[in-house]
């Protein structure tokens, strides 16, 4: 196999990766907090994930990949203080705590579902999974790492000389803030919940041996990863938010349940931003892939975008590059359509050699660090040469099996990008409060041959001759 080089957070460096078992990897990704919509940003790193064990099995590997829902303990700060975002989402949507989860599960299912996102081998839920908790909490506790007070079980962060290594935290500058205010019997104010008790008003709580309450969050990840993937496993992922607090206290709870961490490589991805800011409610720049359907563009679109981008680099959306995404898309599979009833013809030596020559280097390119970019820049290269028409098809149908895009799939989204873009801006125009300059663009819309219709579920784009009258 193909020698794979990864960026381990655990040691700063792009490392060669050697996994646990031979032709096995395990694999855990921390999942949504199902609270509310996950919107194309969250997206950005389960694709980046999902061409990982892609790619892996691409290569032969036998592939466990785990995910969690975090459904209870997720504070509105990664620390230990506020409220559980669970609890906020249903007071929010005046619903019950499991029907917010359910609601916001079956959005991020089809989310996955929509950008060709394979689902993982185990997606587990924190509230199944309470007794599994309790239990390594309990180990954690007879291994002398614990601590009580008002609040709660308390992890001691004394005992783990290594606790501020991952994420090169410098303890002595870290200010106590809210934490020691809402629980002062706290050592450190680093120091961080396993079981939060003395919560009479929490909706969902559970029989412990500390007392009735819930679990923190940071404890749910080691507990379900070890479950499913055993007490050490290859590669734990995350966003870069997660580092210096979540990921920081996993590491710190296996070693005191286990001695030691659970994942030998750590990776992390940086953020997609859109018109390079930060994607919030408050700003009015929160889109979810469905948002970007009921606009006319092929959820595909945005994948083939993202491909586009390094995990460890983010990317920086735009309706524009989504546009230009969809364009070569398309492209790519008229190209691939137009490439399957060849003939196929005897091979040269020498283009037998390139075709060779394509599949190591796309191999080569996604083996250093997952550079998708370049394995995108070595597909066109490929449909650009002069090898038989046969074979490009055969090899796009084999680099699809990483990529995900559906190069064999006719397309479904007739609506032209100009349109599309023209739609958006208008939409924008329209949240800014400038009226008249979003009626120039609907009019510019009009003549070109389309009808806008504003729904409360969004603008519906239709040809003119579909309209309704």
């Amino acid at each position: 196999m193909a020698e794979i080089y990864l960026t381990n957070t655990l040691t700063r460096k792009k490392e060669k990766f050697i996994p646990i078992k031979e032709n096995f990897v395990g694999i855990y990704s921390c999942g949504p907090t199902v609270y509310w919509n996950q919107h194309i940003g969250h997206m950005f790193a389960y694709v980046h994930w999902d061409i990982l064990v892609r790619f892996l099995k691409y290569l032969g590997y036998n592939t466990k990949w785990v995910m969690n829902i975090t459904d209870v303990g997720h504070l509105v700060s990664d620390e230990d203080e506020g409220e559980d975002k669970m609890e906020k989402g249903a007071e929010r949507e005046k619903l019950s705590v499991w029907d917010i989860a359910q609601k916001y599960i079956d959005q991020f299912k089809d989310s996955l579902n929509l950008l060709n996102i394979n689902s993982p081998d185990v997606l587990c839920r924190a509230t199944n999974h309470i007794n599994e908790q309790i239990e390594l909490i309990k180990k954690i506790e007879k291994n002398g790492f614990t601590y009580r007070t008002k609040t709660g079980l308390v992890f001691d962060t004394s005992k783990f000389p290594d606790y501020a290594q991952f994420a090169n935290l410098n303890l002595d500058e870290l200010k106590s803030g809210s934490r020691v205010q809402i629980d002062k019997e706290k050592k450190k104010p680093w120091d961080f919940l396993l079981w939060v008790t003395n919560q009479p008003n929490h909706i969902m709580q559970w029989d412990s041996p500390w007392g009735k309450g819930f679990p923190g969050w940071h404890i749910e990840c080691t507990a379900m990863s070890s479950k499913y993937l055993g007490e050490k496993f290859d590669i734990h992922t995350g966003g870069k938010e997660h580092i210096p607090v979540h990921h920081t206290n996993e590491i710190a709870q296996a070693f005191g349940a286990f001695g030691e961490k659970t994942a030998n490589y750590w990776l992390h991805n940086e953020w997609l931003l859109i018109d390079g800011k930060k994607m919030s409610k408050s700003t009015g720049n929160f889109l979810t892939v469905q948002d970007l359907i009921k606009k006319g563009f092929d959820p595909l679109a945005l994948r083939y975008l993202i491909l586009n981008s390094h995990y460890k680099t983010g990317l920086n959306f735009t309706i524009d590059s989504l546009a230009s995404s969809g364009a070569a898309l398309l492209k790519l599979r008229e190209l691939t359509s137009s490439f399957k009833n060849s003939v196929r013809t005897n091979l040269s030596t020498e283009k037998n050699i390139k075709i060779d020559n394509f599949r190591e280097e796309f191999i080569l390119a996604l083996s250093d660090d997952l550079n998708i970019p370049q394995a995108l820049a070595v597909t066109w290269n490929m449909v650009k040469s002069n090898i038989p028409s046969e074979d490009k098809y055969d090899l796009l149908v084999s680099f699809d099996e990483v990529l995900g895009l559906k190069l064999t799939q006719e397309n479904e989204f007739k609506i032209t990008d100009e349109i599309k873009v023209l739609s958006y801006k208008r939409e924008e125009l329209r949240r800014l409060g400038k009226f008249s300059e979003a009626d120039e663009v609907r009019k510019q819309i009009e003549r070109k041959g389309y009808n806008l219709e504003d729904t409360k579920e969004g603008v519906l784009i239709r040809p003119v001759q579909n309209a309704k009258s």
